[in-house]
């Protein structure tokens, strides 16, 4: 009986913590929207506060992304292919691919984009930690 009630106990706080795919999509999501619209504060909701970036032109810390943000004129995105990985009970990898309209710094920064994520749980909700992306190359398309 004890060890049924603690099996249905452990079943029960992990499919509380095992993270929904739909909802850190949305969260996906709102980093991307946030960042389109130079929403700041909407960017820091689901960014922790120690995030990292690294791509192809360097590696970023939140302040980085904020500044970037301002040089960024996107008109589109749009997430496809759109993955998770668990990693315990508080880390989730996502990966994905992403399509952007856009120019950065009056240059066009437009094409399709394989990119990753790491979600934290923290301060109550998921947060990114990490992010990543890269540019497709012609064969890949």
């Amino acid at each position: 009986m004890t060890c049924a009630v603690t099996a249905l106990f452990a079943t029960i706080t992990i499919s509380l913590a095992a993270p929904d795919k739909g909802a850190l999509m949305a969260k996906e999501q709102a980093a991307w929207q946030a960042f389109k619209d130079k929403n700041a504060d909407g960017f820091k909701k689901v960014v922790h506060a120690d995030f990292r970036g690294v791509y192809d032109e360097g590696i970023s810390d939140l302040q980085k992304e904020l500044d970037d943000m301002k040089k960024w004129d996107m008109k589109s995105f749009t997430i496809s292919d759109y993955n998770i990985v668990s990693v315990g009970t508080d880390t989730v990898m996502s990966t994905y691919k992403v399509v952007v309209e856009g120019t950065y710094d009056g240059k066009d920064a437009s094409g399709t984009f394989n990119a990753g994520s790491v979600w934290k749980m923290a301060k109550g909700g998921w947060q990114a930690i990490f992010h990543t992306n890269v540019k497709q190359g012609a064969a890949e398309r």
